[in-house]
């Protein structure tokens, strides 16, 4: 069972870690990195799917359910960042006469 500074440690080391390899990522790359880690987003929204299952106070539903909401958010939106940039890789149909 996690306590509650475990579970903080475990958030605060995620949360460093994320924060430095995406500070590494020259610009260019990060929307075609971001777009194309979208399983990323699912593992996510798994964990607070979880976590708003096994809560037992309002506090931790609340938590729970922002999680959730965030990461179907974030999950949605990086689907449509990578149709987006998919589109620019299409050619015109269009002929100019």
């Amino acid at each position: 069972m996690l306590t509650g500074f475990i579970a903080l440690y475990i958030f605060m080391l995620a949360a460093f870690t994320g924060y430095e390899i995406i500070g590494r990522v020259p610009s260019i790359l990060h929307t075609p990195l971001m777009s194309g880690s979208n399983f990323v987003h699912g593992i996510v929204v798994v964990g607070a799917l979880y976590a708003l299952l096994n809560a037992t106070s309002v506090t931790e539903q609340v938590i729970g359910f922002v999680g959730v909401l965030l990461g179907a958010g974030n999950a949605a939106g990086g689907y449509v960042v990578t149709e987006r940039m998919l589109q620019m890789f299409k050619s015109s149909d269009k002929k100019k006469a």
